[in-house]
């Protein structure tokens, strides 16, 4: 695992005690190794708060997608027509 998140074992060690100690997962030792399960029913309050958002944030989303891609079409034409932008 430490290797796939690219962090310290220590890091590693440290992010999934906080999450052991908030019930988020659950761990079974087996003698020098650690089996960590995740306790999806615990993050369900999470997913239910997050989800009130939901709408806002695929708003604002594709008002900066809509925003992003004029200006790359403006860039576009602004060298076609030979003039720098500024």
């Amino acid at each position: 695992m430490v290797l796939r998140l690219r962090m310290s074992q220590p890091a590693v060690s440290k992010h999934l005690g906080v999450l052991r100690n908030v019930g988020v997962v659950s761990v079974i030792k087996r003698g020098q190794h650690r089996m960590y399960r995740l306790n999806a029913a615990e993050l369900k309050p999470v997913h239910d708060w997050v989800k009130t958002f939901e709408h806002y944030w695929t708003h604002q989303l594709g008002q900066i997608k809509e925003r992003a891609e004029r200006k790359a079409l403006e860039r576009i034409i602004s060298i076609d027509n030979g003039t720098k932008e500024e």
